[in-house]
C-alpha cells in the first residue's frame, strides 16, 4: 500500500514536471535552431563573400590575362571595334586631265622635223674576209671579200653583221668590218630597187649576159640571176623592185626616164658613163656603162669582176655623161 502511494506520488510529480521540461526542451531546441540558423547565415554570407571575392579575383585575373595577351599581340593588327563598320565607298577612277590648250596665242607651235632615216653599210677592213652562211665560224664559207669591199647591213646577230651575198643572206664578222651610213630615200620604190641590187652583190660580171626581158616586159629564155653585165643588172633590179621596164642596153636606156642634172642627183638615179673604148665617139655611142646612185658619191654597179658598191673616184667622174631618173 505504501509502495502504491509512493508510485502515485512519483507519477504526480512527474506529471507536474513534464510541461516544464517540455518548455525547457523546446526553448533549448529553439536556441539550438537559432544558433544553427545564425551559423548557416553566417556561413552562407561568408560563402557568398568568398565567392564574390573569388569571382572578383577571377575577373581581375581574367582582365589581367586579357591585358597581358593584348600586349603580346602583333601591334600591326589593329584592335577590332565592337561596333560594325560600314565598308568604305568605292571612289570613282581618276579622270585624265586633257592637255592644256595653247592660250598664249592662236598660232600652232611648229612640229619638230622628222628624224632622218639611214641605212648602214659595212666595209671590210681585212683581206680575204670570210663570208659565211650563218653567224658563226661553224657555218660554211660562201665566199671571201677583199679589203674595202662593201655590203649593206640588213641585221646583226651577236658579233656578226647580216648582209646579202650572191642572192643569199650571209654574215661577216664584225671585227673585220667598219660601218658607215647613207640617208634613205623617202620613196619606197627607190629603196625596193636598191634592195634588189644588194641581193646581187658578189654575182659575177659577164659581158652580154642574157637579159631578164626584151625591154617591153617579155621574159627571155636562158636568163639567170647568177651573171650580169651593167645594163642587164639595172634592167633586172628596176623590174623586180618597182616594175619599171628598162631597155636592153645602156645606149637605149639613156634616152628613157627623166634627165637629171649632176647637181640634182638623188638616191636611185641611174648614172651613165663613157669608157676608154668609147670616150672618143659622139652622141649616145659614147655611152658604155651605167651605175645606180646611192648618195654621197656611192654607186652600186657591176664592171669587169662582180656586182659591188664603191665610192666614185675622180677618175670615174671624168667619164660621167648624164643621169636619168626612172622613179
Amino acid at each position: 500500500m505504501k509502495k502504491t502511494k509512493s508510485l502515485i506520488a512519483f507519477l504526480l510529480a512527474l506529471t507536474l514536471l513534464t510541461p516544464s521540461l517540455l518548455i525547457v526542451a523546446c526553448s533549448d531546441q529553439e536556441e539550438l535552431s537559432s544558433e544553427e540558423n545564425s551559423s548557416f547565415i553566417s556561413n552562407s554570407s561568408n560563402s557568398e563573400i568568398l565567392e564574390n571575392n573569388t569571382s572578383s579575383s577571377e575577373e581581375s585575373d581574367s582582365m589581367s590575362s586579357e591585358q597581358e595577351n593584348s600586349s603580346s599581340l602583333d601591334t600591326s593588327i589593329p584592335p577590332q571595334s565592337s561596333t560594325p563598320q560600314t565598308p568604305p565607298s568605292q571612289s570613282a577612277p581618276p579622270t585624265q586631265s586633257s592637255p592644256p590648250e595653247n592660250s598664249s596665242s592662236g598660232k600652232e607651235e611648229p612640229e619638230e622635223p622628222p628624224t632622218s632615216k639611214y641605212v648602214e653599210y659595212i666595209r671590210c677592213t681585212g683581206d680575204n674576209v670570210n663570208i659565211r652562211a650563218g653567224a658563226g665560224t661553224n657555218y660554211s664559207v660562201l665566199g671571201s671579200a677583199e679589203k674595202g669591199t662593201m655590203y649593206a647591213v640588213i641585221g646583226k646577230k651577236g658579233n656578226w653583221y647580216k648582209t646579202y651575198y650572191k642572192n643569199k643572206t650571209a654574215y661577216v664578222y664584225a671585227e673585220y668590218a667598219s660601218v658607215f651610213s647613207l640617208q634613205k630615200s623617202e620613196d619606197t620604190d627607190v629603196e625596193n630597187v636598191i634592195e634588189e641590187g644588194y641581193k646581187l652583190l658578189g654575182v659575177p660580171y659577164v659581158y652580154g649576159a642574157v637579159r631578164l626581158h626584151d625591154g617591153k616586159g617579155k621574159l627571155l629564155a636562158g636568163f639567170t640571176a647568177q651573171k650580169f653585165d651593167c645594163s642587164s643588172l639595172m634592167q633586172y633590179i628596176f623590174y623586180k623592185g618597182a616594175d619599171v621596164l628598162l631597155d636592153v642596153h645602156t645606149r637605149a636606156q639613156v634616152v628613157q626616164g627623166k634627165y637629171v642634172k649632176r647637181a640634182n642627183l638623188q638616191r636611185g638615179d641611174c648614172i651613165y658613163f663613157t669608157n676608154e673604148s668609147r670616150q672618143h665617139l659622139t652622141g649616145i655611142e659614147r655611152v658604155g656603162h651605167v651605175a645606180l646612185y646611192l648618195g654621197n658619191d656611192y654607186i652600186l654597179h657591176t664592171s669587169s669582176d662582180y656586182a659591188r658598191i664603191e665610192k666614185m673616184t675622180a677618175s670615174r667622174w671624168k667619164y660621167y655623161i648624164e643621169a636619168r631618173r626612172f622613179l
